[in-house]
Protein backbone atom coordinates (compact mmCIF):
# COMPACT_ATOMS: atom_id res chain seq x y z
CA UNK A 1 0.00 0.00 0.00
CA UNK A 2 1.90 2.94 -0.99
CA UNK A 3 2.12 5.42 2.08
CA UNK A 4 1.68 8.58 -0.66
CA UNK A 5 -2.08 7.30 -0.95
CA UNK A 6 -2.27 7.52 2.58
CA UNK A 7 -1.24 11.00 2.60
CA UNK A 8 -3.13 11.79 -0.08
CA UNK A 9 -6.20 11.11 1.82
CA UNK A 10 -5.21 12.93 5.07
CA UNK A 11 -4.53 16.35 2.81
CA UNK A 12 -8.47 14.87 1.55
CA UNK A 13 -10.16 14.56 4.45
CA UNK A 14 -8.93 17.68 6.18
CA UNK A 15 -9.86 19.52 3.30
CA UNK A 16 -13.36 17.81 2.09
CA UNK A 17 -14.32 18.00 6.01
CA UNK A 18 -12.53 21.65 6.84
CA UNK A 19 -11.22 20.29 9.70
CA UNK A 20 -8.88 23.52 10.27
CA UNK A 21 -6.64 22.31 13.66
CA UNK A 22 -5.40 18.89 11.88
CA UNK A 23 -2.39 18.71 10.17
CA UNK A 24 -2.09 15.26 8.17
CA UNK A 25 0.58 14.02 10.33
CA UNK A 26 -1.35 14.52 13.11
CA UNK A 27 -3.56 12.09 11.75
CA UNK A 28 -2.61 8.23 12.12
CA UNK A 29 -3.25 5.91 9.75
CA UNK A 30 -4.35 3.26 11.99
CA UNK A 31 -6.41 5.55 14.01
CA UNK A 32 -9.90 5.66 14.30
CA UNK A 33 -11.54 8.16 12.17
CA UNK A 34 -15.32 7.93 13.19
CA UNK A 35 -16.08 8.33 17.89
CA UNK A 36 -12.91 8.14 18.48
CA UNK A 37 -9.45 9.19 16.81
CA UNK A 38 -11.02 12.05 14.92
CA UNK A 39 -14.11 12.02 15.98
CA UNK A 40 -16.06 11.81 12.33
CA UNK A 41 -19.96 11.80 12.04
CA UNK A 42 -22.27 10.37 9.25
CA UNK A 43 -22.75 13.93 7.83
CA UNK A 44 -18.58 13.81 7.55
CA UNK A 45 -18.74 10.26 6.34
CA UNK A 46 -21.24 11.07 3.43
CA UNK A 47 -19.31 14.40 2.47
CA UNK A 48 -15.94 12.36 2.28
CA UNK A 49 -17.71 9.92 0.31
CA UNK A 50 -18.81 12.62 -2.31
CA UNK A 51 -15.24 13.38 -2.28
CA UNK A 52 -13.57 10.18 -2.56
CA UNK A 53 -16.32 9.80 -5.44
CA UNK A 54 -14.90 12.95 -7.03
CA UNK A 55 -11.19 12.77 -7.10
CA UNK A 56 -10.72 9.32 -7.52
CA UNK A 57 -14.34 7.62 -9.18
CA UNK A 58 -14.69 5.37 -5.88
CA UNK A 59 -18.57 4.98 -5.33
CA UNK A 60 -19.06 3.62 -1.36
CA UNK A 61 -22.30 1.84 -1.03
CA UNK A 62 -25.54 1.44 1.14
CA UNK A 63 -24.22 -1.66 3.30
CA UNK A 64 -23.21 0.12 7.17
CA UNK A 65 -20.99 -2.94 8.08
CA UNK A 66 -18.93 -2.52 5.46
CA UNK A 67 -19.23 1.07 5.30
CA UNK A 68 -17.57 0.82 8.75
CA UNK A 69 -15.15 -1.19 7.81
CA UNK A 70 -14.07 0.94 5.02
CA UNK A 71 -14.40 4.31 7.08
CA UNK A 72 -12.29 2.62 9.92
CA UNK A 73 -8.99 4.33 9.49
CA UNK A 74 -7.43 5.90 6.94
CA UNK A 75 -4.66 2.59 5.89
CA UNK A 76 -8.59 0.87 5.10
CA UNK A 77 -9.52 3.72 3.38
CA UNK A 78 -6.63 3.93 1.48
CA UNK A 79 -6.89 0.03 0.67
CA UNK A 80 -10.51 0.65 -0.42
CA UNK A 81 -9.78 3.61 -2.86
CA UNK A 82 -6.79 1.52 -4.35
CA UNK A 83 -8.34 -1.60 -5.32
CA UNK A 84 -11.54 0.18 -6.18
CA UNK A 85 -10.47 3.70 -8.12
CA UNK A 86 -10.89 3.95 -11.69
CA UNK A 87 -7.88 3.77 -13.90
Amino acid sequence: MPESLELELKHLIIEALALEDVAPENIESNAALFVEGLGLDSIDALELAMALEERYGVRIGDDPELNQQIFASVRNLAAYVDEHRAA
